[in-house]
């Protein structure tokens, strides 16, 4: 009961917060003419580019199994997308928590530890954030002045200035970090054999031993290059789920992939934000992105962002509640109260 309703606070929370930044990024907006614009979108191009949205969740779970495979088990593909697509699913009603319900669904469904599950998912996570990093630099290399400037006067020094209020200096922090790390790794090995004999600490090495092995299948990969390659066209396809709505709009129409690239970076770190499926914050950093590098009004900007992130927020709500309701049947309403952070470990 108090599990329950301290999740129900937490959404809530989360969705409020979500809200307000709706608010802020539409605050002074003239609504009378982003409503015309969007009156005037061309919408068949959000058909083709939510095609390619559910080709994406295809190659993602496709290179998931991938990951899965060195550890001596090979799900069902089918299973393997319909557990994704779920966990994506409970991204729009508690931010992430998706990444713990796909391990969660995959695991009951082709009864695989949920740990090891959870080290394939941060490999995963890694190699997402890196590749963002590179397009980043790309973006930066390829573009203007402004895309650099704008980057970090929005998203790196507002994150520097708050860690400084909160610590004293950013720098502070990183050395903590290593500091906690290297505790941790050290306190992990040498107390394991003392605190091994009792079942709580007995669980968790035995969770956190799942992860270090999970993690380790990206040394073991048998498909190497399969994986670069879908790691490959499925960026691809996020480049073209960025660039198809641009084609909706005539003012976005002629940013062409560069104006592509430069959206999904930033629009990364809006969907970053511990909201639900990014509400607001992904509408904000894009209009502005829009606005301050290529000089598209804010109502332009804002009917491009909601094209854009609503589309692929139906796909998603459409999708993910078939495959929920595919892999779990009438117990699908169970699934995501089973799958609460406090219940990872």
């Amino acid at each position: 009961m108090k599990r329950g309703l301290k999740n129900s606070a937490r959404i809530i929370l989360f969705l409020i917060l979500g809200i307000i930044l709706l608010w802020i990024s539409f605050r002074g907006i003239d609504l009378k003419k982003l409503g015309e614009t969007l009156s005037e979108a061309e919408y068949g191009w959000l058909l083709l580019s939510s095609a390619v949205s559910i080709i994406a969740l295809f190659i993602r779970a496709r290179r998931w199994t991938l990951l899965i495979e060195p550890l001596g088990y090979k799900p069902g593909l089918m299973n393997t997308y319909h557990s994704l697509v779920t966990g994506y699913f409970a991204n729009l009603i508690f931010p992430r928590l998706g990444e713990v319900t796909r391990c969660a669904a995959l695991g009951r469904k082709e009864k695989l530890p949920f740990d090891k599950l959870v080290g394939t998912v941060i490999v995963e996570r890694t190699i997402d954030v890196l590749t963002v990093l590179v397009l980043l630099g790309l973006t930066i290399i390829a573009g203007s002045k402004m895309t650099g400037r704008f980057l970090s006067e929005n998203v790196i020094d507002p994150a520097n200035e708050k860690l400084s209020v909160l610590i004293g200096s950013s720098s502070i922090l990183y050395v903590v970090i290593i500091a906690l790390g290297a505790l941790g790794v050290y306190l992990y090995f040498a107390l394991r054999q003392r605190l091994s004999g009792k079942p709580f600490f007995r669980k968790l090495y035995t969770f956190f031993d799942g992860i270090i092995e999970g993690l380790k299948s990206i040394a073991s990969l048998k498909r190497k290059w399969e994986f670069i390659i879908l790691t490959i066209l499925l960026w691809i396809s996020y480049l073209f789920m960025a660039y198809l709505p641009l084609l909706c709009l005539e003012s976005t129409s002629g940013l062409g992939l560069s104006g592509a690239m430069f959206i999904l970076v930033v629009g990364s770190f809006g969907m970053a934000v511990p909201v639900q499926s990014g509400m607001g914050a992904f509408h904000w950093i894009v209009s502005r992105g829009l606005l301050v590098v290529y000089g598209i009004p804010l109502e332009e900007g804002l009917a491009y962002a909601t094209l854009s992130h609503e589309s692929q927020l139906l796909v998603i709500a459409v999708f993910g509640a078939i495959s929920m309701f595919i892999l779990f049947g009438r117990q699908s309403g169970h699934i995501l109260s089973s799958t609460s952070p406090e219940k990872v470990i």
